[in-house]
């Protein structure tokens, strides 16, 4: 999974060598080299020194005075530049290495995604590889800058924003590997139907992967990523093109009912008409409505209703009953996982955080 670039070496031949090396060998000087290819003895001399470059006409006259293909003249000479250009980029890069103090950099490594290099500037090119991005100031440019960079609004983001864009970027890259038919809101709309049944089911990784197979039928690439430390991430999602959504999250509680409302809330976002947006979501302890911003609040009520349908979920509530045989037949009535409910009423304020818990489901990550 880890940012594979291909091996460098740390040296390269300077074509002024070879070309001194050659005319050695014939016997010739810069001078009768210079008459031969009809060129300035100063560009000869130049050419040797490694001041000038060897260009495409110039290694078709070498070609024909040495006898030496062009092909060879040419290769030497971009191997040897490329070479030049990495050492002053390594250069460039140690001047701004602490940089990685910033990221993840152990987990990044632990979970495969980027590689430690012998120095800090050779890690600090591993993560800008990962991210994509040319150097520390592209980075900023892309993750800070850009207008469409909307999910720079969450709290998780603007208190870490180097470790929550480690992890979006994981996510991009594991949608990537991921098939979608084109988006279909409506298609969507059916398959979250359809999905809300398999809250009940076991195991829980047979659970994901229909679950990703539905939603990637109709556009959404669905993602599990665990957060990386300190950012308190519950779930994302990213618009990968227009016709690509992605579904990002972390089972940051590991209890089935943060996860499926988790994953209802990210789907309302998608949902949500108008310009498409990147949202990231923090954990949040705030009571529906209270966050201030509509956008989280319309998602919120989205989950909510898609979980439990309010109507039926007020005529529980009248009942007065929240005891275990009355939660676990509501479940059952409304087709819902019993930990759901449970979850629902907690938040609600109905009953305590501490009960009712053993009716909640742990999920763990496959392997």
């Amino acid at each position: 999974m880890g940012t594979e670039v291909a091996w460098q070496p740390e040296w390269a031949v300077a074509p002024g060598d070879v070309l001194l090396e050659a005319i050695e060998e014939r016997a010739m000087t810069q001078v009768e080299l210079a008459r031969r290819i009809d060129r300035p003895l100063k560009t000869v001399n130049e050419i040797i020194k490694g001041k000038a470059a060897i260009t495409p006409d110039t290694a078709i006259q070498l070609e024909r005075a040495l006898g030496i293909r062009a092909s060879v003249w040419n290769g030497l000479e971009t191997n040897y530049r490329e070479f030049l250009a990495r050492e002053r980029d390594m250069q460039e890069l140690e001047r701004e290495a602490a940089w990685i103090d910033r990221f993840p950099i152990k987990e990044l490594v632990r979970r495969g995604l980027i590689h430690t290099g012998r120095t800090n500037a050779e890690t600090l090119a591993a993560l800008l590889s990962f991210f994509k991005v040319s150097s520390p100031n592209a980075w900023r440019r892309h993750w800070l800058e850009q207008p469409t960079a909307s999910f720079r609004a969450s709290p998780a983001f603007a208190a870490n924003p180097e470790a929550v864009a480690a992890w979006l970027r994981w996510g991009e890259i594991e949608a990537g590997n991921i098939e979608t038919g084109t988006f279909d809101s409506e298609r969507f709309r059916d398959v979250l139907v359809e999905i809300r049944s398999l809250t009940t089911k076991e195991p829980f990784v047979m659970v994901i992967d229909r679950m990703r197979r539905l939603c990637a039928g109709a556009g959404v690439a669905v993602v599990l990523t665990p957060e990386f430390q300190g950012t308190h991430l519950s779930g994302a999602t990213r618009w990968i093109s227009p016709d690509k959504a992605l579904l990002q999250l972390s089972l940051r509680h590991q209890s089935d009912d943060h996860f499926w409302f988790s994953f209802y809330h990210e789907a309302g976002h998608i949902l949500q008409p108008g310009r498409k947006q990147n949202v990231v979501d923090s954990s949040s302890d705030m009571a529906p409505g209270e966050t201030g911003d509509p956008s989280e609040d319309a998602a919120d009520a989205f989950a909510r209703e898609s979980l439990i349908p309010e109507n039926m979920y007020e005529s529980f509530l009248a009942g007065g009953d929240f005891g275990t045989n009355a939660v676990q037949r509501f479940a059952k009535e409304v087709g819902i996982a019993a930990g759901i409910v449970v979850g629902r009423l907690q938040r609600d304020g109905h009953i305590s955080q501490a009960h009712l818990n053993s009716l909640k489901k742990r999920l763990r990550w496959n392997g």
